[in-house]
């Protein structure tokens, strides 16, 4: 099982929405790396934008996979509105 991301991008214009991200915002809550809908680092991003990996490290003793997923998917939903 993998999280499916669609690749709409909404994650990386919301990241003033959450301080563990300061680094990564270019000033306007959009991520410095975002180019279109895209992340120009993606195969050398953070482990805060590698759900299925942040899941193992940070997660995996607090909820199940599932659970995770359905919260992660929760949050695109909202951003996408």
């Amino acid at each position: 099982m993998m999280f499916k991301c669609d690749k709409c991008g909404e994650c990386c214009r919301n990241l003033n929405k959450s301080e563990i991200y300061k680094e990564l915002d270019r000033g306007d809550g959009i991520c410095k790396y975002l180019k279109g809908n895209l992340c120009s680092i993606y195969e050398l991003r953070p482990l805060l934008c590698r759900v299925d990996e942040s899941y193992e490290k940070f997660f995996k003793n607090m909820m199940t996979k599932e659970k995770y997923y359905k919260l992660n998917y929760s949050v695109c939903k909202k951003l996408k509105k």
